[in-house]
């Protein structure tokens, strides 16, 4: 299972790094102006609903069904079913783009309101939405066949796929002089890449023998139970959902640079969620359904125990660093053309604030997968609802002090929230056993992060000395250096608290 959770996190982290060398891209030639806050409000409005109705929702019901088809009942009635489904999914998404299209202004009006008293704001986003919106239909037949090959314990096509969003945008933006603005480039790279990562996966589903076909839906028992965990998946993930709505919202009326500022913060964030969070929780989820189907309770908590420490152990040297050098980070990665030093200071200070809801952003896929691998997807909805409320109330509290950085920080919030409430419905269900090896071990790596964070405090100015005087990558060798500083004493302390034998049960079991 170790060793699945580092093929998708090693394809994650290489997404990440090229979609860091399209953001440095982004910034450079956008940085946080009207075209750049136009652009991202196109890129949210899919993204939303995709999240949503595709990697949000769908997997949750999906995976776990056809895990469970595929086990108990063999590959001809799990393929039956794929097939109703596929078509259903495919027939809702045309009719959603062709309501998306034809009221786009009415649909940035809404998500943007802040937008309509700025011209080129509002009308740059309304061009660039229809032409990022189709990007929807692609990266939702994406999740399905991804779905399936997780399913199958085929982790590496569907974890590949955002590399190729990442190098259709570069090559985009660096054609940005034939497009009418380089917000246009970046547009047209987000389209391009939703054909690119279809046929990258349905192209590994078509040899794996699991390509979807036309059939005609019937709503027999195996599709009626998917939507009835499908409604409950849905309603949660869209309460997440309204809660990053309002982020935008909000921002639109916040100083011109909000709305990128959040990207660029949340870029950041989401690295770490990416590259251990999610792909954790993308293993485990299959691996605890194939273990339930065959009545193996006891393997698939010890599974998730041992998913949940490891993401622990990767993630603690992230939550130090985005608190104690998040405007050098900013300064390292993004700072260069049109991307200023103040911008650098204001999305630093918003990372700070996301850095706060970081442990239960990369936890929460690992903990709600005891409720999705059972197909119960309505008990995850109660705890998101409600953490998503709290979020938005905190949003309307905090904008005005606090900005951005404040909805950042009302994110986080709730991200704590809906982790807590998620574990205290799966402690009084019986439905989850945090063991004693789990404890300990999150003491000490809690132990081990607060003094990573004191020697990075303690470090950063004595290392940004020894480059003052350079002209070129002075923040790219500051932060490179403690970068090392960190992996060194991190790794010297987890190897001494725990000892090597440790590390090695991990290795054993990246086996299985």
């Amino acid at each position: 299972m170790i060793r699945r959770i580092l093929t998708v996190g090693g394809f994650t982290l290489l997404s990440r790094v090229t979609g860091f060398a399209r953001d440095i891209l982004l910034a450079a030639v956008l940085g946080a102006g009207p075209v750049a806050d136009a652009f991202f409000v196109a890129l949210r409005l899919p993204n939303h609903f995709r999240a949503i109705f595709a990697e949000g929702a769908f997997n949750a019901a999906f995976v776990p069904a056809y895990a469970r088809l595929r086990t108990q009942d063999g590959a001809v009635r799990a393929g039956l079913f794929t097939d109703r489904i596929f078509t259903l999914l495919l027939a809702s998404q045309i009719f959603l783009l062709a309501v998306a299209l034809l009221f786009t202004p009415a649909v940035i009006g809404l998500l943007a309101p802040g937008f309509s008293d700025d011209p080129v704001r509002y009308g740059l986003a309304v061009d660039l939405t229809r032409i990022t919106f189709p990007y929807l239909l692609l990266v939702t037949l994406v999740t399905l066949y991804g779905g399936i090959l997780n399913a199958l314990q085929r982790f590496a096509a569907a974890a590949a796929a955002p590399i190729l969003l990442n190098i259709s945008m570069i090559v985009a933006l660096m054609l940005a002089a034939f497009f009418p603005t380089a917000g246009h480039a970046a547009a047209w790279g987000v389209l391009i890449a939703g054909v690119l990562e279809f046929l990258l996966v349905a192209g590994d589903a078509w040899r794996r023998d699991v390509l979807a076909t036309f059939r005609w839906p019937q709503l027999d028992q195996d599709v009626r139970r998917f939507f009835r965990a499908l409604g409950p998946a849905v309603v949660g993930s869209a309460g997440v959902q309204l809660a990053l709505f309002a982020d935008t919202i909000i921002a639109s009326f916040l100083a011109t640079g909000a709305v990128s500022s959040l990207y660029y913060a949340d870029r950041i964030n989401q690295l770490p969620i990416g590259v251990i969070g999610i792909a954790a929780g993308t293993v485990i989820l299959p691996e605890m359904a194939r273990r339930f189907a065959a009545g193996d309770e006891k393997g698939a908590l010890h599974a998730q125990n041992r998913a949940v420490e490891f993401t622990l152990l990767l993630s603690i040297p992230c939550v130090a660093a985005f608190f104690v050098v998040p405007e050098l980070i900013m300064r390292a990665l993004f700072m260069r053309g049109a991307f200023t030093a103040a911008d650098a200071v204001a999305s630093g200070q918003t990372l700070t604030a996301y850095a706060f809801g970081l442990l239960p952003f990369v936890l929460i896929r690992s903990t709600v997968a005891t409720f999705f691998a059972r197909g119960d997807t309505a008990t995850p909805v109660k705890a998101a609802l409600i953490a998503a409320a709290v979020n938005i109330g905190f949003k309307i509290l905090l904008m005005g002090p606090l900005a951005q950085v404040g909805l950042a920080l009302a994110t986080s919030i709730g991200a704590w929230i809906n982790l807590l409430l998620v574990i205290w419905f799966a402690h009084r269900a019986g439905l989850i056993t945090i063991d004693e090896r789990l404890r300990t071990s999150a003491l000490k790596l809690a132990a081990t992060g607060v003094v990573l964070g004191l020697v990075l405090w303690l470090c950063k100015a004595p290392v940004a000395r020894l480059f003052a005087n350079w002209d070129r990558f002075r923040d790219e060798s500051t932060l490179g250096v403690l970068v090392a500083i960190a992996a060194v004493l991190y790794g010297a302390a987890v190897i001494g608290l725990f000892g090597r034998r440790w590390l090695t049960s991990f290795k054993a079991r990246s086996r299985t």
